[in-house]
């Protein structure tokens, strides 16, 4: 296919591409679960950016994730745009980086760029067209600056010096070119069209919406009003420009891209396979069906496509940041920053997207390191990093940054209300508060009940926190049994399904699960401790919890803990440690709850002694533990245990 040489010619192929936005399976990390025991919530959040596998902790997941790729090359073929808005409105109302693709006219007309030089130096020149053919865009702008300072002006130059600009991410530039443009007497009305697409992209859409209605009415300003009212939120304008599409390639992906923003994914792939199969020199078709597997976690399968296309365009930086991302979910942040290097090396200076690409996705990468430096900075710029920034907040128990970066957020898109359903359901913990725990559920309810999540992993992630919240545990295990395969080695989702199994009193299995735990900040914890105590005396092994109790150190927790140890081994007829425990509590507190509880245990161990249950030996420990107390009722129980030992030859001193 050939460039046009026009400048508004190039400009009419627009609006048709997905915006990628971090979806990342949910590691484990997109739900919060609490239990009646003295329960932890522990959170699963990985948002949207940055999960090392779909196991990790970071986003993609939600995250994500979150790595990114926001922008296409404006290569031969791609004719299609990414969506890029803030996150605190559906991504909009800010200034974004992204590129346009121009189309490709199939013959030259009108906008000719005329050279009236001689044909020496014609050899010399190279042609603007030699630029646009390779997308260098620099080399093009380069070129029109060198005319402009030899006073070689093109034909319709500044036009030309727009589009560059334009394509290399430099909006604001080109919308004062047009707009300068646009107030000469004789610009063409399509102008009004090109300076809508640079309003669309610095995230101006009100100026974008009404210079748009100053154009031509065509397929390129219906698609424009068409993303603008998705933008908006206007459902009914959105399926009324919907109907004015027409059978042409570029409203077809226009209307793929709308697929793909609404996480229509399997539908936005279905197009773009049937334009294949249309138009099989369109290669970077390939590059919107890898992301769009990407959006779905088919992460293999969109590395094959990927790298289809990078045999074309081996320097595409949106192809080279999706195979990173792709690297990163199926093997680590190392083999995916490798990869990111590749894309800095080939990154010019002047391609300020890229950069900033670079920047977050390495913080990605590298499991969040440098985020307060750099994800800030990128908030107006990135839509994840906003994302990525509140799962930073979360990992450091820093609730309230988090909840005022999602506070103003409507979410539309899943990953924002996993997210934001999270940051609640935190809050909601931390303060006892009824409201948040509810705002909660209902974003958990809404993403795992929807028709495109309900069989994903974060869906029924999702179901099984709002079934949590709701202490609805025989439908916590129900979902999280189906995803269990995924998450064998995840800490964040043994620990939770542990106490899920627990509070339903499948203790064997639960128990299996809390020592599948290694993070040493999750032992280290009294809800922790407490269920693995309480599954390890339902599984008689009462031993297990005392040795639990002693590794602590002196706090109100271990004391909690004590307490749960003396009651759960009466309750569950070992005496010997129930008596161990009721004696510690009654020295600390010589309440006659205690002592009463000490007592019981001792005659219930006594019982057992004489049943043969019990060593012999252990009769010497309660006539201690007995003596400890200064209760009148020590001596008749004391002289019985003696003559029994007396008769039985068994030594207690």
């Amino acid at each position: 296919m050939r460039h046009s040489s026009s400048p508004v010619e190039a400009f009419t192929t627009i609006m048709n591409s997905p915006s990628h936005h971090a979806r990342r399976r949910p590691s484990g990390e997109n739900t919060l679960f609490f239990t009646s025991l003295s329960v932890k919530v522990v959170t699963f959040f990985t948002l949207l950016s940055a999960s090392t596998d779909h196991r990790s902790k970071l986003f993609l997941v939600l995250t994500v994730n979150s790595i990114i790729p926001q922008q296409l090359q404006s290569d031969e073929n791609l004719r299609c745009f990414y969506k890029l808005s803030p996150i605190s409105n559906r991504f909009s109302s800010i200034t974004t980086s992204m590129i346009l693709s121009r189309t490709k006219a199939a013959d030259l007309h009108d906008g000719e760029v005329t050279d009236t030089r001689s044909s020496k130096k014609k050899k010399k020149l190279p042609e603007l067209n030699d630029f646009l053919d390779k997308r260098d865009y620099v080399g093009a702008l380069t070129l029109l600056e060198f005319l402009e300072g030899s006073n070689q002006r093109m034909e319709r130059q500044d036009e030309w010096v727009a589009y560059a600009s334009f394509h290399l991410g430099d909006y604001r530039k080109a919308l004062q070119l047009y707009k300068k443009i646009a107030a000469e007497k004789d610009a063409k009305e399509e102008i009004w069209l090109h300076l809508s697409c640079c309003c669309f992209f610095l995230g101006m859409y009100e100026e974008a919406e009404a210079t748009a209605r100053k154009g031509p009415q065509s397929s390129l300003q219906n698609r424009l009003l068409f993303h603008l009212s998705h933008k908006f939120g206007d459902e009914q304008r959105l399926m009324s420009y919907h109907e004015q599409l027409q059978n042409i390639i570029e409203d077809k992906m226009s209307l793929a891209s709308i697929h793909y923003l609404r996480s229509h994914y399997q539908e936005a792939i279905d197009t773009y396979k049937r334009l294949v199969l249309e138009n099989s020199t369109m290669v970077a078709l390939n590059a919107y069906i890898a992301l769009c597997y990407y959006k779905l976690d088919y992460f293999d399968v969109s590395q094959e496509v990927i790298n289809v296309y990078l045999m074309s365009f081996p320097d595409s930086a949106i192809a080279l940041n999706l195979k990173a991302c792709n690297h990163f979910r199926l093997y680590n942040g190392k083999a995916a920053e490798a990869e990111l290097l590749t894309l800095k090396e080939k990154a010019s200076e002047s391609f300020e997207f890229a950069q900033d690409l670079i920047k977050h996705n390495l913080v990605v990468f590298r499991d969040g390191q440098g985020a307060l430096q750099v994800w800030p900075k990128l908030i107006d710029i990135i839509p994840e990093a906003r994302l990525n920034l509140v799962i930073h907040f979360l990992r450091q128990n820093d609730l309230d940054e988090a909840f005022k970066l999602v506070k103003d957020l409507e979410p539309i898109t899943p990953p924002e209300y996993i997210l934001k359903g999270v940051v609640n359901a935190c809050i909601g913990q931390e303060q006892d508060s009824t409201d948040h725990l509810k705002l909660a559920q209902q974003y958990f309810q809404l993403v795992g009940g929807s028709a495109s999540e309900c069989d994903t992993i974060p869906g029924r992630q999702c179901m099984a926190s709002c079934f949590f919240l709701l202490k609805q545990f025989d439908d916590v295990l129900v979902y999280l049994r189906s995803v269990q395969t995924y998450f064998m080695t995840d800490d964040v989702f043994n620990y939770n399904y542990g106490q899920a199994l627990a509070i339903e009193n499948n203790w064997k299995e639960a128990e299996e699960a809390f020592l599948l735990v290694q993070s040493e900040d999750f032992k280290a914890e009294y809800t922790f401790l407490s269920w693995l105590s309480r599954c390890y005396i339902m599984n008689k092994k009462p031993r297990l919890a005392w040795e639990l109790y002693l590794r602590m150190d002196t706090s109100g927790d271990s004391y909690m803990l004590l307490q749960l140890i003396a009651h759960d081994c009466y309750r569950m007829g070992a005496f010997y440690y129930s008596a161990k425990a009721f004696d510690v509590l009654e020295r600390i507190d010589p309440s006659p709850d205690y002592w009463e509880g000490k007592r019981g245990a001792c005659v219930g161990v006594f019982q057992q002694i004489i049943a043969g249950v019990e060593p012999r030996d252990s009769l010497r420990e309660m006539v201690a533990m007995l003596r400890n107390s200064s209760n009148p009722q020590v001596d008749g129980i004391v002289r019985v245990m003696k003559k029994w030992a007396k008769d039985k030859r068994v030594p207690v001193m």
